[in-house]
């Protein structure tokens, strides 16, 4: 077939529709969106709850967020970082970091909605697949449920959002899924080693690491985990950190905003430009005709004799 140029008339250009403008940044894929959020027409002001894990270099971000006209609201959030809090100081963007973090997502839900001690999810977790289900008493509320979201995040196996999920899976949230994705899970033989996630949940992946670099290569071991060091903590440490960790997030799951140093609001003020109103520009205008004629009749008028 010979080569046909491809020519885009004035009635293409007139009929282009420009996608949206998070689509064009690369940042929202609406197929998926789309597909989170429509709801039944029947089921009014019901929405669909969303789990969204997002990750940055340094912190997870858990939310559950549900969708209006307006916008997105989201009705709960916990972040990584407050982790310290509840002991887990260290590793703060790994896989056990991860389910800590969706577990207490999970937890800050359930008390706010009143389901707390309706649904405790899987207090000790031994790593086998466990799914929320309708209690067996009369007139009980069903479970929380909502619906992964994983962004733009590529979706492999032992993937730090499956962590995320399953610890608010455990927590107690109904979330629709599988083990096909978690760590463990063997492609051929079709079944899911609970040791191994059990090992991830605890950061027992992470106490190999550390075992195998000391006797590799100590002086990176000591420059890799050099924090935890500091703290006197060893690889034998670990599960037992996630452990404390994951009761302390059982007990106290509500947000306590941490004190701050300086009131940033009136910091952040003192650098702010305040858009003046009409009159105040006017204003400003007129003084600074008046600087500017009183300027001119002080200038001392010229002399013939150096003319």
């Amino acid at each position: 077939m010979p080569f046909v140029k491809k020519i885009k008339t004035d009635a293409y250009y007139s009929r282009f529709q420009v996608k949206y403008r998070r689509r064009r940044e690369g940042k929202t894929d609406y197929y998926a969106r789309k597909r989170l959020v429509t709801q039944a027409k029947n089921k009014y002001n019901a929405p669909k709850y969303r789990l969204v894990v997002r990750f940055t270099n340094k912190d997870i971000i858990v939310q559950v967020v549900y969708a209006r006209l307006q916008g997105d609201f989201v009705l709960t959030a916990a972040q990584s970082r407050e982790l310290p809090r509840y002991g887990i100081k260290h590793g703060l963007t790994n896989w056990a970091a991860a389910y800590a973090t969706g577990l207490l997502c999970a937890r800050r839900t359930l008390t706010k909605l009143g389901l707390a001690d309706k649904y405790e999810g899987v207090a000790e977790p031994d790593g086998t697949f466990k799914m929320t289900e309708v209690l067996d008493e009369e007139d009980a509320p069903r479970p929380f449920k909502a619906f992964l979201d994983v962004g733009l995040r590529r979706t492999s196996t032992g993937s730090r959002v499956f962590g995320a999920m399953k610890g608010a899976s455990d927590g107690g949230i109904f979330i629709p899924h599988s083990e096909k994705r978690f760590p463990g899970y063997d492609a051929e033989s079709k079944e899911l080693d609970a040791e191994v996630l059990k090992k991830y949940i605890f950061g027992g992946h992470v106490a190999e690491y550390m075992e195998s670099l000391e006797e590799e290569d100590d002086e990176r071991f000591k420059k890799q985990f050099s924090t935890y060091l500091a703290d006197g903590i060893g690889s034998e440490d670990i599960e037992e950190i996630y452990t404390s960790g994951h009761a302390a997030i059982r007990e106290d799951p509500t947000f306590k905003p941490t004190d701050k140093s300086k009131d940033w609001k009136s910091e952040s003020a003192k650098h702010r430009s305040v858009k003046l109103t009409y009159a105040q520009r006017q204003e400003n205008i007129a003084a600074k005709i008046e600087k500017f004629k009183a300027g001119d009749s002080n200038e001392p008028e010229a002399d013939e004799d150096d003319e």
